[in-house]
């Protein structure tokens, strides 16, 4: 991935420029010439990321320049290390062969001498010759629309067909978006055939748009279904044919089909030739890209395409294996593990099938057609990637070389996950971040723009929606199993050298050998850890290792060392499911390091943590219930982001530090730590948790809520009050601070086991920019609430967790804004207010173990069904266990 490469490394000789100046010394000039080498290949790189997979000239320069750029980017960083740990010197003899420092400059001047020869050939960089950029249109062939075979679209047509056949005032768009493989084409074909729409739409007319298209191909295909092409047709402007398609479509009733259209821009080159006013017209658009939809109709949703049902992937697969529903009985066991293997993807299923198909034959011995379906069983994914007409590898390829520049690392880099993994979005972005795969923009922060390119490859149909948060934002996603292992596949291919996984082989060891570790750049390994670690891996290039183990690993103290010791110019470390005993003193050497997830049996943070002055994200789970941080974090100069599940406390700061302006996210961390020291320097703080004795907190005892008004962007507030050794109930807050105290732009506050009195309530409701209020675990207690008017003006989600209330009392203008009403184990409440039934906004009442307020809940679903306000939300109904 030459394209991120050099991003990264220009960015980071921009930083040791900048804050380490005195690291390169010696090789000051020489790095800045480099720098100047790279940007001229920024620009090359960017406009040559179509052409790239066709044209092999420009593939084997792409490679060139990665391998300049891996191999500056080794020289310099084992420089810097040497420089700032002199320990690490007999690791980098034996990663680099002896180099003085003076070697190490010469050899970074020859890197920069490569950079200059290898652009210095023109002739390599004719953008003109090459025909970079959008160039012209491509020759495409129109894929065939599958008829036989169909399974599980039946409800989805229904559903489209009652959109085509409702009446609208104007040229109505339906749009039907889904990921790569889900059958969009098929269903498009399905609903083109019915009857129905054959006797409602007498001009039918199917366009296959793709990639590459003219938009006068696009609107000949359209005359040819009303008039002879003559010469003279085909001479004209493609303004001239865009009036000729619109007095057609003028005259009646027509349903146009646009399949894969692939861009917004696609759609607006397009849109002009068809009648707005022609009420009557309708168009069914088939497009992966979500942004298509939006554009083509802002006032109807796309229909997104679901995937198949476990009987229906099993129903497919045996019409493509026996050409009927029809499969021997010792067979089936095998046949339903294989479909389940697919995933729900039509286009897996019908891929498989055609294997099987060849492996099946009623003249064949049964016990080895049933150990042939064995193999496929357990390697359904090989299969896949192995088949000869490379169907699911062309079909994704053609979205992953259609994605812009900066996103093809983002979308490669989701293969560092496991199989079927919940990826939390707060860590995926700062992964990114550290990666280097996030261009700064003027005006928004990083990780701002790493949730736009997340939420771009949503919208592409590539990345799929797990969890909401309560604020609107994705807070876990998922990658489908045949994206991720295209994702693998692309990674680790020789041309990217981008990411590799180790996993098992059957012999016992790995299917990548661990000697071949030192040829890498990224590394994951998700089971089997052990076995890795003692075989002493070496890899002087890896810059990311992680690991997601559904296991915890308990790491023996022989290989406390091993992971540092293998991999000394880290960038990122991500191996929470590793229980370290102690902190292995190599760690600190690891000054590359931008982002460290990990987990110890420990309970004190040593000072040596420092030394790691590039650390932008800092994770620290801790068996422990306190954390004592030693290390100065105000002298960490990159530090955006420290998270521990514990209560930390942390030093007094440097006086002569003036650093922490960059520092967005603290917690958990002692009340003691709520001071005008700790806090003045992180006055750009956007989330911060406080764990302790939070009573100590309010009266100034230890530390001071005082402190935490004068935070002008704090945005989300946690407090969880541990009063331990006491019980939870000794240590309950009596007061809250009133509402000017507060942080002035809170809007998200979290209280959990603070045993405060509902009386507390109005004070929280005169927070002007809350927005989500979560009350867990015992934050609030006592029989009985009364709402208090005037409060709550923008508050959207409510939570409360595990409460003794049993009476509620309150009406809608209580809560003018509320969306989102969630009640955990509030197992006592007895109703719940029916006059929140009357807030237009309300759109989910979720109730977790709250059986006696079931049936109010069900009044209140009732009372929103009979309400005739147009403008009013749909309204959702959740309750968990279900009650009759």
């Amino acid at each position: 991935m030459a394209d991120a490469a050099v991003e990264f490394l220009l960015e980071n000789l921009k930083q040791l420029l900048l804050y380490h100046a005195k690291l390169l010394s010696g090789a000051r000039e020489q790095v800045e010439k480099l720098e100047q080498d790279l940007r001229l290949f920024k620009s090359f790189l960017k406009d040559s990321t179509k052409k790239r997979r066709k044209e092999e000239s420009l593939q084997e320069l792409a490679r060139q320049i990665r391998d300049v750029v891996y191999e500056a980017e080794d020289v310099i960083d084992a420089f810097v290390t040497q420089a700032a740990e002199s320990k690490s010197k007999s690791y980098f003899t034996r990663a680099f062969s002896p180099k003085k420092l003076l070697t190490i400059a010469k050899e970074v001047e020859n890197v920069g001498r490569k950079v200059s020869e290898i652009y210095g050939d023109r002739s390599k960089f004719d953008f003109a010759a090459l025909n970079l950029g959008d160039g012209g249109p491509e020759d495409s062939e129109a894929p065939l629309v599958r008829q036989d075979n169909v399974v599980g679209f039946e409800d989805e047509a229904e559903k489209l067909i009652g959109f085509l056949k409702e009446d609208t005032d104007q040229l109505d768009v339906i749009s039907v978006i889904g990921m790569p493989g889900l059958g969009k084409t098929t269903l498009a074909g399905m609903i083109f055939r019915d009857p129905r729409i054959q006797y409602e739409f007498p001009t039918r007319i199917w366009v296959y748009v793709s990639q590459e298209f003219t938009k006068k191909n696009v609107f000949l295909s359209i005359l040819k279904e009303f008039t002879m092409l003559s010469d003279d047709m085909y001479r004209k402007s493609d303004q001239e044919l865009a009036r000729l398609v619109i007095d057609y479509l003028a005259r009646g009733k027509f349903l146009i089909v646009m399949d894969d259209v692939w861009t917004p821009d696609d759609w607006d080159k397009l849109k002009f030739a068809l009648p707005k006013s022609n009420k009557s017209g309708k168009v069914l658009i088939t497009s992966r890209h979500e942004e298509v939809a939006q554009s083509a109709n802002r006032n109807r949703p796309p229909h997104k395409l679901r995937f198949l049902t476990p009987g229906e992937s099993w129903l497919l697969l045996q019409l493509e294996v026996f050409g009927k529903p029809d499969c021997p009985a010792e067979l089936e066991g095998l046949g339903r593990v294989i479909s389940g293997q697919c995933d729900g993807l039509p286009l897996a299923i019908v891929v498989i099938g055609g294997i099987l198909a060849k492996k099946f034959s009623p003249l064949d011995d049964t016990a080895a057609i049933k150990n042939a379906w064995r193999k496929v069983s357990q390697s359904v994914k090989t299969y896949l990637i192995e088949d000869p007409g490379r169907r699911m590898e062309k079909i994704i390829s053609l979205s992953y070389d259609k994605l812009p520049y900066h996103l093809r690392a983002c979308f490669l880099y989701f293969g560092i996950f496991p199989e079927d993994f919940e990826i939390p979005v707060w860590k995926l972005i700062r992964m990114w971040i550290a990666e280097g795969f996030i261009q700064q923009k003027s005006g928004i922060s990083l990780e701002e723009t790493a949730e736009n390119y997340l939420e771009d490859l949503i919208k592409r149909n590539l990345i799929r929606i797990d969890k909401m948060s309560p604020d609107g934002r994705v807070k876990t996603c998922r990658i489908h199993d045949m994206l991720r292992d295209f994702c693998k596949t692309e990674a680790g291919n020789e041309r990217e050298n981008f990411l590799q996984e180790m996993k098992n082989s059957s012999d016992g060891g790995f299917e990548v050998p661990v000697s071949h570790v030192q040829k890498y750049r990224r590394l994951c390994i998700h089971s089997n850890v052990l076995n890795f670690l003692s075989s002493r891996p070496y890899g002087p290039h890896i810059r990311s290792f992680a690991c997601f183990s559904k296991e915890d690993i308990n790491l023996p103290s022989e290989y406390i060392s091993a992971i540092p010791a293998a991999f000394k110019l880290l960038r990122v470390l991500d191996v929470e499911p590793i229980k370290f005993t102690k902190i292995p003193s190599d760690l600190y050497h690891l000054v590359h390091l931008r982002y460290i997830a990990m987990s110890l049996n420990l309970c004190v943070l040593p000072p040596a943590f420092t030394k790691l002055f590039n650390i932008q994200t800092l994770i620290v789970d801790t068996t422990s219930r306190t954390l004592e941080i030693k290390a100065d974090i105000s002298k960490m100069i990159q530090l955006r982001h420290l998270k521990t599940n514990a209560s930390a406390t942390l030093p007094k700061p440097d006086k002569s530090s003036k650093e922490g302006e960059k520092l967005q996210t603290l917690g958990m961390i002692s009340p003691q730590s709520c001071t005008d020291d700790v806090l003045d320097r992180a006055r750009n703080l956007k989330k911060l948790g406080i764990r302790g004795d939070i009573a100590l907190l309010m009266d100034g005892k230890s530390g001071s809520f005082d402190c935490l008004g004068k935070l002008e962007n704090l945005e989300k507030l946690k407090l969880h009050n541990d009063a331990f050794p006491k019980p939870a109930s000794e240590g309950k807050l009596r007061i809250l601070p009133p509402p000017y105290k507060f942080p002035p732009k809170l809007r998200i506050l979290t209280l959990s086991d603070t045993f405060l009195d509902w009386s507390h309530m109005s004070i929280l409701g005169l927070l002007e920019n809350l927005e989500v209020l979560k009350l867990k675990e015992k934050a609030f207690m006592g029989n009985y609430w009364e709402a208090q008017d005037g409060g709550f003006r923008h508050l959207e989600v409510l939570h409360i967790g595990r409460t003794d209330l049993v009476s509620w009392y309150a009406f809608g203008h209580h809560f003018p804004r509320l969306r989102r009403l969630e009640l955990k184990n509030c197992e006592e409440l007895q109703d719940i207010p029916i006059g929140l039934a009357d807030i237009p906004t309300l759109q989910l009442l979720d109730l977790h173990r709250t059986r006696l307020a079931a049936a109010s809940a069900r009044k209140i679903e009732d009372k929103k069904k009979q309400q005739k306000d147009p403008n009013a939300t749909k309204f959702k109904l959740s309750i968990f266990p279900p009650t009759e």
